[in-house]
């Protein structure tokens, strides 16, 4: 498929998506659109162990999504295609890394929270100026107490205000902060920490997160038993598990 408003690419295990509309990366509904068939696109892919969400340039990850959209019939659509992208984020079944080069304000920023992690430029600012346009921000109002807590999620929504990329490192928005000159080869580097591994791993072991986040502990300690016992015994375990105690690498299927 040919994309108006992203760039796909895959590398070395990592499949890229870039929001390439300059400059400040406006994220628009036929955007979004884009953006959820790339990940289904990826899904499916099983070369691809990890999926990267960055954009293009070094002003803005995104300013948001256009405020246009936000009105009258175009509303209803918009919200639909945004939030689908977070279920997407989700059933992508590959651990997603946000590369984050500079503003990321509104739905730039709950695009970042969506991902399970993220790499920043020094010069990145995050924020949610929602409020100050009379509206609030769904994702974040779901996905920022469970990242940084409750007080922090309520300060960052309810004021509008930005924060710097120290700041959203330290409460846990991002995993980490780079000079902004060394952040395309860091990047490389945090990416290259997961591609190494089992992709079938990857994906088990993130459903796994993500299954628990939702049970009571006891009951994730049981589902988990379970799940775990079944991975353990798989094909691909079984090589891994072998491989170390043959002193080798090992080599995955998948």
């Amino acid at each position: 498929m040919d994309y108006k408003n992203i760039l796909l690419e895959k590398k070395e295990g990592a499949g890229k998506i870039t929001i390439n509309r300059l400059p400040l990366n406006i994220i628009n509904i036929e955007t979004l659109e884009e953006m959820n068939q790339a990940l289904r696109q990826l899904r499916t892919d099983d070369q691809v162990k990890v999926v990267v969400i960055t954009a293009a340039g070094t002003k803005a990850f995104s300013a948001g999504v256009e405020v246009a959209d936000h009105l009258g019939d175009m509303l209803p659509k918009m919200v639909e295609v945004f939030h689908q992208l977070f279920t997407e984020l989700i059933n992508v079944d590959k651990p997603t890394i946000a590369v984050v080069n500079g503003l990321a304000l509104g739905g730039g920023c709950e695009i970042i929270a969506g991902c399970d992690m993220a790499i920043a430029s020094e010069k990145a600012q995050f924020g949610q100026p929602e409020i100050k346009l009379g509206v609030y921000p769904p994702p974040a109002s779901i996905l920022f107490p469970r990242i940084m807590g409750q007080k922090k999620a309520f300060e960052i929504i309810l004021s509008g205000d930005s924060i710097d990329a120290k700041e959203a490192e330290r409460i846990g928005l991002i995993n980490k902060v780079v000079p902004a000159d060394e952040l395309e080869l860091a990047a490389e580097a945090f990416i290259k920490r997961f591609t190494g591994n089992s992709g079938l791993a990857l994906s088990q072991t993130r459903r796994a997160l993500y299954r628990n986040l939702d049970l009571e502990f006891n009951k994730a300690l049981e589902v988990t038993g379970i799940d775990a016992t079944a991975v353990m015994a798989g094909e691909n375990s079984v090589e891994g598990l072998t491989a170390f105690l043959e002193k080798r690498a090992p080599v995955w299927k998948r």
